[in-house]
């Protein structure tokens, strides 16, 4: 088989396994703040169970979150040799930073978090998750520097045959850093925020854990919305019109743009098929497309009839991936839009049919996550460096296809093995739920 898909596969199969833990990880350390400021600053008990509770499932989740880390880093260096020479003076950098800077501090506030309560000041056991919030929002920061560049390069030259690095500032704060980092960690926060709703509607369908489940589901489903609406805009806006500028054959195919048009219409449901490239049983706004890429329903958006053909990415996965994301982050608006009502109304406890679909849609954000790094990985192929650099050229000539094929499969059993031991803890976790409140923190 062809070394450079079975690379592919293999580190598509590692970033997308490691990627389930740091949105979740970011996304509940976030709530665990807002939780635990509550219950210091209001004196209340039950934001303290809050944060004591769901602290547990963040600490199991960095756990394998890193675990998972370490194996991805080091591919870089075996499956990708001729990528990491030619980028190793750019790239090293914001990984380097990643490890300084943000992973000994979000591991290391994370340790006084677990084992200081009570045995700290109120103060500093909220300031240690503030901060593994911080260290964990630092560390998606640095990563996304690196995928970003890659994405949208900047601040290099090309000498000898390798990418030398010219202005540290300009390579940090690429085209594409500031936005991709904001929509990444927007959905992070979505995250989090539907994984302690779910979990919080799963007590309240059984009638455990009342006071807690209530205060959190509240908590999660008001946060959630604000965070679901500001993934539609600004940031989702603003990455999609960042990617129409920088990177139009993407832009064209996550869009079923298949010809250049005038007043270009916006997909809302298509089925792609080719060749040749066409969508079939359509839906779509005229103009909307042309207005959201550049805010003039009558401009022109290249299709991919304007690229050469060796250029483009794979446009089934492309359209497909980027059009379900899309459709989750509506679906999460929807639901906590019907949420913050029922809450309004005081009728969510016993709206049933909505707890459930919360307790049922736990793992939507995770999936939303993935489909995004589906649509922006693959769309940037046949380029792994954008327009400098392309994947076949990057990966290491002295791993075979049957060195891949056995590291493929034994990856994906130990993958299997963590993936099984993780849910079965996480489900242990729930299952035993937060501590109850005692007589003293009920009068409280």
């Amino acid at each position: 088989m062809d070394v450079v898909l079975l690379s592919r596969i293999q580190f598509a199969m590692t970033v997308g396994f490691h990627f389930l833990f740091p949105p979740i990880s970011i996304g509940l350390a976030w709530l665990i703040v807002i939780a635990e400021w509550l219950g210091w600053r209001k004196k209340d008990a039950v934001f303290e169970k809050i944060g004591k509770f769901f602290g547990k499932i963040l600490a199991l989740t960095f756990a394998v979150g890193v675990a998972t880390g370490i194996v991805m880093e080091f591919q870089f260096g075996t499956n990708w040799a001729q990528y990491s020479k030619f980028v190793g003076d750019i790239f090293g950098a914001p990984l380097a930073a990643e490890g300084v800077f943000a992973f000994f501090l979000e591991s290391g506030f994370l340790g006084l978090y677990l084992f200081g309560r009570n045995r700290v000041s109120k103060g500093i056991h909220w300031f240690a998750i503030f901060m593994v919030a911080v260290g964990s929002t630092i560390s998606a920061f640095w990563i996304l520097v690196a995928g970003s560049w890659m994405q949208t390069p900047a601040g290099y030259i090309i000498r000898n045959g390798r990418a030398e690095l010219t202005s540290f500032w300009d390579a940090v704060f690429n085209p594409s850093t500031v936005i991709r980092f904001f929509h990444v960690i927007d959905a992070a926060l979505i995250t989090g925020a539907f994984i302690m709703a779910g979990i919080s509607a799963y007590y309240l369908l059984k009638s455990k854990h009342i006071d807690i489940s209530q205060k959190a589901m509240k908590l999660a489903v008001i946060f959630g919305l604000v965070v679901s609406l500001l993934e539609l805009f600004p940031f989702g806006h603003e990455s999609g019109r960042e990617v129409a500028k920088e990177q139009p054959a993407k832009f064209a195919a996550i869009q079923g743009l298949y010809t250049t048009q005038n007043g270009a219409p916006l997909a809302v449901f298509a089925f792609p098929t080719m060749p040749p490239p066409q969508l079939k049983a359509k839906i779509e706004i005229p103009g909307l497309l042309s207005w959201l890429a550049f805010g003039d329903a009558n401009a022109t958006v290249k299709g991919i009839n304007e690229f050469p053909q060796n250029d483009l990415p794979p446009l089934f996965i492309t359209f497909v991936s980027y059009h379900n994301m899309v459709a989750l982050g509506m679906l999460f608006i929807l639901l906590t839009v019907l949420g913050t009502v029922q809450l309004y109304r005081k009728k969510i406890w016993e709206s049933k049919k909505l707890l459930r679909i919360f307790t049922w849609a736990i793992p939507f954000p995770l999936i939303a996550c993935q489909l995004g790094w589906i649509s922006a990985e693959v769309g940037r192929q046949p380029w792994i460096v954008y327009n400098v650099f392309r994947t076949k050229d990057a990966v290491s000539s002295s791993v075979s296809s049957g060195d891949l094929i056995f590291s493929i499969i034994l990856f994906a059993l130990i993958y299997l093995l963590l993936g099984s031991i993780y849910i079965f803890l996480l489900i242990k976790e729930i299952k035993h739920g937060p501590e109850a409140l005692n007589e003293k923190e009920v009068l409280s």
